[in-house]
C-alpha cells in the first residue's frame, strides 16, 4: 500500500483535563494581612478602645473573604473546605493568644523583682510593705505538699485504672466508675474542707503541710486514674494474647507488656494531675495555712506554697507585694514547665523500643 494513502481510523478524543483554577499558595497569608489591616482600621475608624474587638472583626473578616474569593475562583465546594480549614486556624489563634499575652505578662512582670536573693530568702523579718524578701519558704511548702500528694494518688490512681480496665466487671467496676467521675468535678475548696473536718478538728492533727496534701491528692487521683483508663485502652489487645498465649500470668503481662507500653501516656497523664494541683490555693489557704519563715517538716507546724503566697502577697496592695507576687508567679509557671519537660523525657527514656 501506498504511504501517500492516509490512514482513515478515528482519532482518540483527548481525555479531559482535571486541573482546575486554584488560589495561589500565599492567597492565606494575603488574605490574613488584608484582614488584620481592615480590622485595626475598622477600629480606628470607629473608636473601639479594646484591642479584642479589633482581633475579632479581623478573624470574621478573614473567614468571609476567604470564602468569597475562594468561590469565585475554586467554586463553592472548595470554598466550604477553605472556610472549614480558615475556622480551625482563627481557633488556634483565639486560644493561643491569651495564653501568650499571660505568659508575656507574667514574665516581664515577674523579672523585676526575680533575682537569687528572691529564690534564696523567705519573709522572715519583714513587714509587709517592705521591700525585698524571698519566696524559698513558699518553693519548699509547693515541693514537698505536691510531692505527697504525688505519692499517695499516682499509685493509687494507678492500681484503680488497673482494675477497671484489666478486672473490673459488674457492680462494683460500675461503683468506681462513677465515684470517679463524681469526685472530678469536686471543687478544691470542698476537697479543703473534707480534711479540715476530719482531719484537723476531729483527729487533731493541727495544721501542716501534709494536711494540704491529702486535700491535693483528693483533687490529683480522679485525673490520675481517667487519663491511666485511657492509656490502657489504648494498648492492643493482641499483645495481651500474645503474652497469655505463651503462658504468662495475667498480673505480670500487665506489669511487663501493657505497663511498659502506656509508660509514656501514663506519665504525661500523672504530670497534667500535678500541674493541676500545684496552682491550687484554697485547700492550701484551709490546711497549710501560711508560714512568713521556712519550715522543711510538711508533718509539723504551718508552711507556705507559691499559689498562697501569690494570694497572701497581692492582697496586701503595695507595690512592693505586687512585684512579688508577680516574681512568684513566674517562678510557678516555670516549675509546670520543668515538670512536663521532666515528664517528657521520662516517657521518651521508657518508651518500649522498636
Amino acid at each position: 500500500m501506498s504511504h501517500a494513502v492516509m490512514d482513515k481510523r478515528p482519532v482518540a478524543p483527548r481525555p479531559a483535563t482535571l486541573a482546575h483554577a486554584r488560589l495561589p499558595r500565599w492567597a492565606p497569608a494575603a488574605i490574613a494581612a488584608g484582614s488584620i489591616a481592615l480590622g485595626c482600621g475598622l477600629g480606628l475608624v470607629a473608636d473601639w478602645h479594646s484591642k479584642v474587638q479589633w482581633g475579632l472583626v479581623s478573624a470574621l473578616l478573614f473567614v468571609l473573604i476567604t470564602y468569597v474569593a475562594t468561590s469565585l475562583v475554586e467554586g463553592k465546594r472548595q470554598a466550604k473546605d477553605r472556610v472549614a480549614t480558615s475556622l480551625v486556624w482563627v481557633s488556634f489563634v483565639l486560644a493561643i493568644v491569651p495564653l501568650v499575652s499571660l505568659a508575656w505578662t507574667t514574665a516581664v512582670r515577674g523579672s523585676k523583682a526575680l533575682s537569687g536573693d528572691f529564690l534564696g530568702h523567705s519573709m522572715a523579718g519583714l513587714a509587709n510593705t517592705d521591700e525585698g524578701g524571698g519566696v524559698y519558704h513558699a518553693i519548699i511548702g509547693t515541693l514537698e505538699q505536691v510531692g505527697i500528694a504525688t505519692l499517695i494518688s499516682a499509685p493509687i490512681g494507678l492500681l484503680t485504672a488497673v482494675y477497671l480496665v484489666e478486672y473490673g466487671r459488674g457492680k462494683l467496676a460500675r461503683a468506681v466508675t462513677f465515684f470517679v467521675d463524681v469526685m472530678t468535678g469536686i471543687p478544691s475548696i470542698v476537697a479543703g474542707l473534707f480534711i479540715l473536718s476530719t482531719w484537723v478538728l476531729t483527729f487533731g492533727m493541727g495544721f501542716s503541710g501534709l494536711a494540704g496534701a491529702l486535700a491535693l491528692a483528693i483533687l490529683m487521683m480522679p485525673v490520675v486514674v481517667r487519663s491511666t483508663e485511657e492509656m490502657l485502652k489504648l494498648v492492643p489487645n493482641e499483645l495481651r494474647e500474645a503474652s497469655l498465649a505463651l503462658g504468662v500470668p495475667k498480673w505480670r503481662t500487665i506489669l511487663k507488656v501493657v505497663l511498659p507500653t502506656a509508660i509514656g501516656g501514663i506519665t504525661t497523664g500523672v504530670m497534667l494531675a500535678v500541674a493541676r494541683i500545684t496552682g491550687e490555693t484554697a485547700p492550701v489557704m484551709l490546711l497549710v495555712f501560711g508560714n512568713a519563715f521556712i519550715n522543711n517538716d510538711p508533718f509539723n507546724g504551718a508552711q507556705s506554697s507559691l499559689p498562697l503566697f501569690v494570694f497572701e502577697q497581692y492582697r496586701i496592695g503595695t507595690e512592693a507585694s505586687y512585684d512579688r507576687a508577680w516574681a512568684a508567679a513566674l517562678v510557678l509557671i516555670a516549675f509546670v514547665m520543668i515538670l512536663n519537660l521532666v515528664a517528657r523525657g521520662i516517657a521518651r527514656w521508657k518508651a518500649p523500643k522498636h
